[in-house]
């Protein structure tokens, strides 16, 4: 399984949020100098948001983004704020190698199809109480995570993104079984991210079947190194 540092962005800096309140950011600089970090340690490939356009749809950190493609050397996935064929363009274009997609995604599933075409998507599937939440975590979408993994995977999504609101954040480990249910029902890989705390909570995502796994908080507030996440992915 692969570990899959994330490095979130909001006004310029690397964040992490308590499940997607804004209030709780803590904040670690420049998202650059994160990234490097985590190459540094040993990751392979990074996952990079910009809060600003998952939060309030405009994104305002394309520079920072194109500057971590750059100057890692890394494969990267995008997201945040990717609401058209051509916001996806521009991240391919500035390196990326997968853009992930949420709000936009579920508003117009056959958006996934047509972004397809210019490269890999990931479809983030961000779960609250188990529904699938939107615009920021601030919506219900009316729909479980497998019903939505079912009908992007015919859309033509290369991987989904599950990430478990009610975990997110909180350092209070994982819940497995949504991940299994997911992984159970579609054939393309599973990431799994959210609440990731400990060694254990990565090996037992490993078991759960998901394919990679995204490390935030933990990482940044030194509850695990990279090279020990990864030797329990193994």
């Amino acid at each position: 399984m692969e570990v899959i540092p994330a490095v979130d962005m909001k006004d310029g800096d690397c964040v992490q949020l308590v499940q997607g309140d804004e209030d709780t950011a803590k904040r670690y600089g420049d998202p650059v100098e994160s990234a490097r970090r985590w190459v540094d340690e040993g990751a392979e490939r990074l996952h990079v948001v910009d809060l600003d356009g998952a939060i309030d749809g405009e994104r305002r950190n394309a520079r920072h983004v194109r500057r971590i493609v750059e100057e890692t050397g890394v494969s990267v996935q995008v997201g945040g704020g990717v609401r058209s064929v051509e916001d996806a363009t521009t991240l391919f274009e500035a390196g990326a190698d997968r853009v992930v997609m949420g709000t936009a995604a579920m508003e117009n599933p056959p958006l996934v199809g047509r972004v397809a075409e210019r490269g890999e998507v990931v479809v983030s599937l961000d779960a609250r109480d188990g529904e699938v939440v939107v615009e920021g975590w601030k919506e219900g979408a009316g729909v479980s995570p497998v019903e939505a993994a079912r009908r992007f995977e015919n859309e033509g999504a290369s991987a989904f993104l599950f990430t478990n609101v009610d975990d997110e954040g909180l350092l209070e480990g994982v819940s497995v079984e949504p991940v299994e249910a997911l992984v159970e029902a579609v054939e393309v890989p599973v990431i799994a991210s959210g609440g990731v705390t400990t060694t254990d909570d990565v090996a037992a995502l490993r078991d759960a079947g998901a394919s990679a796994v995204v490390v935030g908080t933990a990482f940044y507030e030194g509850h695990m190194s990279y090279a020990e996440a990864e030797e329990a992915a193994e």
